[in-house]
C-alpha cells in the first residue's frame, strides 16, 4: 500500500513538473502579413505582450510595400518602408523580416510557399498567425491563401527539403478582419492590450508613409492629418483609442478574462485555424499565458 502512494506522489510530482515547464516554456511566434503594417494593425499590442513575457515573435511581410504610396513607388518607396517596419519593430520589441517581392503582385505560388514554410521552420514557430482569404486587397487574400497552403507542409520533410521540417505542427490563426463574406472572423481568442495599446500606437507611427499619407489619400481625409510629429501621434492615438470592442469580442473576453473583462479597453481577436493544431481550451492558456485569470 505504501508503495503504491509513493508511486502516485511520484507520478504527481512528475506531472506537476512537466506541467510548469510547459507553462513556462517561451513561445516562438511568427506573424505573416502581405504588406510591411498589416501585422502592426492586427497583432501588434499582443505581440508587445508576448515580447514583455519574454516569448519571441517575428513579423514577415511576404512583399516589400514598394507600389503603397500615391506619389512615390520602387526602390525607394520599398526602402523607406523597410527601415519604417524596423523602428516599427523596435517600438514593439519583435523582430520584422520584409521579403523583396512586389506590392500589389503577390501570388500563393509555389515559390512564396518555399518562402513561407522556410520562414517558419527557421523560426521553430509554435504560433503561426495569417489573414484570412477574403479580403479587399488581392495581396492580403493571397498572403492568407498562401499560409493555409503552407499550414501542413511545414511537418513534410519532402517538402522545401533545404530546411529541416518542424517536428510539430504550430497553432495557427487568424488576424482580425471586418469581411462578412461568406463569413465573418471569429474572435476564439481575444487578447486585452490596454498594456500595450501605447506601444501599438508608436509602431503604426512609424509608418509614416502609411499612417499619415497613403491611407488618408486613399481614404479621402488626408486633409485631416496634422503636420508636424507630435501632433500626428496625438491623432493617431485618438483614432486607434477610438475603436469599439464588439458584443461577440466582450463575449469572448469574458471567457478568458471573467470579471476582469468589464474593465478592457482595447483589444485583439484571432480566430483559430481549422489547420494546424487543434487546441483545447486549455491548451490555448498555454500558448496564450496572458489569458490566464
Amino acid at each position: 500500500m505504501k508503495r503504491k502512494i509513493l508511486l502516485s506522489a511520484i507520478l504527481i510530482m512528475v506531472w506537476c513538473t512537466v506541467e510548469a515547464q510547459n507553462t513556462n516554456k517561451t513561445l516562438r511566434i511568427i506573424a505573416i502579413g502581405a504588406h510591411p503594417d498589416d501585422c502592426d494593425s492586427k497583432f501588434g499590442g499582443t505581440a508587445a505582450l508576448f515580447a514583455e513575457m519574454g516569448h519571441q515573435v517575428k513579423f514577415l511581410a511576404l512583399t516589400n510595400g514598394d507600389a503603397g504610396h500615391q506619389s512615390q513607388g520602387g526602390g525607394a518607396l520599398g526602402k523607406r518602408r523597410r527601415a519604417e517596419a524596423q523602428a516599427a519593430g523596435k517600438a514593439l520589441g519583435v523582430e520584422y523580416d520584409v521579403l523583396d517581392n512586389h506590392d500589389g503582385e503577390l501570388l500563393p505560388t509555389l515559390q512564396v510557399r518555399h518562402q513561407v514554410i522556410r520562414k517558419i521552420r527557421e523560426w521553430d514557430a509554435d504560433i503561426v498567425l495569417g489573414l484570412r482569404p477574403n479580403d479587399y486587397h488581392p495581396d492580403h487574400r493571397n498572403a492568407g491563401k498562401v499560409v493555409q497552403d503552407a499550414a501542413y507542409m511545414v511537418v513534410v520533410p519532402n517538402v522545401t527539403p533545404d530546411t529541416p521540417p518542424l517536428t510539430k505542427n504550430p497553432l495557427f490563426l487568424y488576424m482580425q478582419d471586418r469581411f462578412k463574406k461568406p463569413n465573418s472572423h471569429s474572435p476564439d481568442i481575444v487578447v486585452a492590450i490596454d498594456k500595450t495599446i501605447d506601444k501599438k500606437i508608436n509602431a503604426l507611427h512609424a509608418h509614416t508613409s502609411q499612417m499619415y499619407e497613403w491611407l488618408p489619400w486613399v481614404n479621402g481625409n488626408l486633409d485631416e492629418v496634422p503636420e508636424g510629429d507630435a501632433e500626428r501621434h496625438k491623432w493617431m492615438d485618438k483614432k486607434v483609442k477610438s475603436r469599439k470592442i464588439s458584443s461577440a469580442m466582450q463575449a469572448s473576453l469574458e471567457k478568458w478574462y471573467g470579471a476582469q473583462a468589464k474593465n478592457v479597453k482595447y483589444a485583439e481577436a484571432f480566430e483559430v485555424a481549422e489547420y494546424g493544431f487543434q487546441p483545447t481550451d486549455k491548451d490555448l492558456l498555454r500558448y496564450f499565458p496572458m489569458l490566464r485569470k
